[in-house]
């Protein structure tokens, strides 16, 4: 399997270098976006590759934007990436890249919880909120809340963490029709995805979703759904409630990391040892094969 840290795509003008994701111009109305096996943890892009990971993500949202395609409209475009790049550079592209519409993003992430962990469990434990919405008292680490939460989340620059906001601020940002549609979309497609996962014996604890407007303001679903890298899977069969459940993510990652005394979370990153890596990519491998019933298409 070819890995890919970094693209060099020479044919197309290069739009900008993200975390995981690299952007071309494809015209003026098209993007192809090359998803990398790079890995960032804790906003840190880390120095290895996770072979096949981009693959991994790149089907995966491939996926879930035509299972919930009912739902909302998503950057799809449906031209071959390979058909817009020169022959040398297939081999960059080929299972790892789509070409998108180009869209104005809208600068805020939409977030939903349907279990409490991580940072809204320590936000919980603090306050007995999550980013300001108060919970019933007494919930235990990793268990179910009543009902999925919207939390947005203002997006940061390259290398900074994205900040938790309240709805409110979120209205005050992009405007109250368009923050009461990203809410309302976001539940339905977390319940959507949820639902269709409970029955490939994977829980979707959380997860993230970006929107963007065409040029007639029409919002799409862009960028990465539903994958292990946005958001939270875990195995049905070993969840309990009390405990941070084993998860089909970078997990092996951020615990590793977790272990360093002397990295205080900020470039340049930590080396990762071997097996770290192998077992990360065992993980996203498992993902994709377990939540679409096929192996990564290589």
């Amino acid at each position: 399997m070819n890995s890919l840290y970094q693209s060099s795509i020479k044919s197309l003008p290069l739009l900008g270098h993200g975390k995981v994701r690299d952007n071309y111009a494809v015209g003026d109305d098209k993007i192809l976006i090359v998803t990398t096996d790079r890995l960032s943890a804790f906003d840190v892009v880390m120095n290895e590759p996770i072979p096949g990971k981009g693959m991994v993500l790149n089907q995966m949202s491939d996926f879930w934007f035509e299972k919930l395609g009912h739902i909302v409209p998503n950057h799809l475009t449906g031209v071959a990436p390979e058909s817009v790049v020169a022959a040398d550079e297939v081999e960059q592209v080929k299972g790892r890249a789509v070409v998108a519409k180009r869209l104005k993003p809208i600068m805020v992430e939409a977030v939903v919880r349907g279990y409490i962990i991580g940072s809204g469990w320590k936000d919980y434990q603090a306050t007995g909120a999550v980013c300001g919405i108060t919970l019933p008292a007494g919930l235990q680490q990793a268990e179910k809340l009543p009902e999925p939460l919207f939390t947005p989340a203002a997006k940061a620059d390259l290398g900074e963490h994205d900040e938790n906001i309240s709805f409110a601020d979120m209205e005050s940002r992009i405007g109250a029709e368009l923050a009461a549609k990203m809410r309302d979309v976001s539940i339905a497609l977390y319940k959507a995805a949820s639902e269709y996962a409970a029955t490939k014996g994977i829980i979707i604890a959380d997860t993230k979703f970006e929107f963007g407007l065409d040029d007639n303001g029409v919002m799409h679903l862009m960028d990465e759904v539903l994958t292990a890298d946005s958001s939270r899977f875990w195995p049905a069969d070993s969840y309990a409630p009390g405990m941070s459940p084993p998860s089909f993510d970078k997990q092996f990652v951020r615990d590793y990391l977790e272990t360093l005394t002397d990295w205080g979370k900020t470039a340049p990153a930590p080396a990762l040892p071997a097996d770290v890596i192998d077992k990360t990519q065992a993980k996203y491998f498992e993902a994709i094969e377990r939540l679409t019933g096929e192996k990564l298409k290589a």
